[in-house]
């Protein structure tokens, strides 16, 4: 779905996921690797405070690869 919104619609778009592997098989082009099945963008087992830094850093990191220009598949696990 990803990879022809972007080819259709020419609007890119990052994936957050958390099993990197299927989101290569399906061709997602930006893959932000998330932090795990139950929560993807968040660790709410870390308390509020740590869990409101984890998602503000998956959703930055997330922006930074909506802005990055690419060539093939990528995936953006770091900052």
């Amino acid at each position: 779905m990803t990879r022809e919104i972007e080819r259709v619609a020419q609007i890119p778009v990052a994936q957050i996921a958390t099993i990197v592997p299927i989101m290569l098989t399906v061709g997602a082009n930006r893959i932000v690797p998330g932090v795990a099945i139950p929560h993807p963008v968040g660790n709410p087992e870390a308390g509020p405070e740590e869990d409101k830094k984890t998602r503000r850093k998956l959703v930055l990191r997330a922006l930074k690869a909506l802005q990055t220009e690419i060539s093939e598949q990528t995936i953006f696990d770091s900052d």
